[in-house]
């Protein structure tokens, strides 16, 4: 068996990133050597210029990728972008989260100033949060964090590749946000 030839055809065909002990039960083989190898694929296809495709670990899960320098193409061709799907009260919500979880839905809505139940229940829809917990308090609040759609969505390999929140600033003649 060529395990790359394998790897490779299996997150092709799945789309969604694949779990490291999911690949090892269909392939029958230890976490540990898997990881070795699909770490060396990440390696070389990172590194071939001419190649489209990216290898990119989410968590415990890997993923067949475009490379991002080809994203408008991509773009023009689905006539979408990322973030389409998202309201601004949902990127606000989720960024929130991101910075701050393990959090609460109070901690959430005391940061924004406005409820956001149906914003938080179209993100746990989505799949890029999830309830992590509840608080030992009264009517043991519901905790949440972002999920691996999270990171995937976003193209992150772990939440510490989110900017650092000092790094970005307001731009004062446009009001936009730059980092």
């Amino acid at each position: 068996m060529n395990i790359k030839s394998v790897l490779e055809s299996l997150m092709f065909a799945w789309g969604e990133p694949l779990s490291i002990n999911e690949i090892s039960k269909i392939l029958d083989m230890p976490v540990h050597s898997i990881t070795l190898v699909l770490d060396e694929m990440m390696s070389e296809f990172n590194v071939d210029e001419d190649r489209g495709l990216n290898i990119q670990k989410f968590g415990d899960t890997y993923q067949l990728t475009t490379k991002k320098e080809n994203y408008e193409y991509i773009q023009s061709l689905l006539e979408t972008t990322v973030n389409k799907s998202l309201s601004t009260a949902a990127m606000e919500t989720l960024s929130i989260i991101a910075y701050k979880q393990p959090v609460t839905k109070v901690e959430i809505e005391r940061i924004r100033g406005v409820k956001c139940s149906q914003v938080v229940k179209g993100l746990i829809d989505k799949g890029l949060i999830k309830e992590v917990g509840r608080l030992d308090k009264p009517g043991r609040p519901v905790i949440f964090a972002t999920t691996d759609e999270f990171l995937r969505h976003f193209g992150l390999s772990s939440i510490d590749e989110l900017p650092n929140i000092g790094d970005i600033h307001d731009d004062k003649e446009t009001g936009e946000l730059s980092s």
